[in-house]
């Protein structure tokens, strides 16, 4: 079954508008453990608009479930905080320093020998990587000579698209994509615009893939419906 990551970013934003430490994002973070997450996602950036480098060691002395920093590798504070906390896993994204969201994926062919080097810096280490990669055959199976672990879909253009009532012209290439690399033996997570709606969709044409990373839609979500059953809604869609 494909596990759920709860990514607390939104969490950070809500506490850090008005200083002090309402809400708690510990808290929030082992509530999202005990209502049935799988796991914590966390994308700390450079001018700690949402998570602050602290919040990484604290969260990792606390949470019990899988923990997974997503970022930059090419900011080097960024290296240092990962290989400082050792989480499960780091999830390599290309973001520009300022960048409001992550908005694309690796282009593993021209950065492939960039990508092996810091690669094989977190696996000494013992720690899990996955890289995000746009839905294309080529660009997995450039991820495949990185050494990385697995791979992460960035779903945005399918959840564009599955909006618009065109989910199986969306989904084909990411069946492809998925397919290739479950041939070339990597792990296949997903995340970005991923909601209650798109889900299940998602995960019944790619039932192999083992981890959704999941922030924004879950956490807006919760607003109205409350956390604990907001988390049992994704887990429920994740089933069908």
């Amino acid at each position: 079954m494909t596990h759920l990551s709860v990514n607390i970013n939104k969490i950070a934003t809500l506490r850090n508008s008005r200083g002090g430490n309402n809400p708690d994002l510990v808290k929030v973070a082992l509530d999202c453990e005990r209502f049935g997450a799988q796991g914590i996602t966390v994308h700390p950036r450079p001018d700690e608009r949402h998570i602050r480098y602290q919040d990484v060691y604290d969260l990792k002395d606390n949470i019990h479930t899988e923990f997974n920093i997503e970022g930059n590798p090419k900011e080097q504070k960024f290296v240092d905080l990962v290989l400082a906390t050792k989480p499960a896993q780091v999830t390599l994204v290309p973001d520009a320093q300022n960048q409001l969201t992550s908005d694309h994926g690796w282009d593993t062919i021209t950065e492939q020998a960039y990508l092996k080097e810091i690669i094989a810096v977190f696996k000494a280490a013992g720690i899990r990587v996955s890289i995000f990669v746009d839905p294309s055959v080529e660009l997995v199976e450039g991820a495949a000579k990185t050494g990385t672990d697995r791979i992460e879909l960035y779903t945005e253009a399918y959840a564009r698209a599955f909006a618009k009532g065109e989910k199986e012209a969306a989904i084909l290439d990411y069946k492809l994509a998925a397919a290739k690399a479950k041939e070339l033996g990597l792990g296949i997570n997903a995340g970005h615009d991923l909601d209650r709606f798109n889900l299940a969709y998602l995960t019944k044409e790619i039932p192999y893939i083992d981890e959704v990373s999941i922030g924004h839609a879950l956490i807006s979500d919760a607003i109205y419906l409350g956390l604990e059953n907001t988390i049992q809604l994704y887990k429920r869609a994740l089933s069908v």
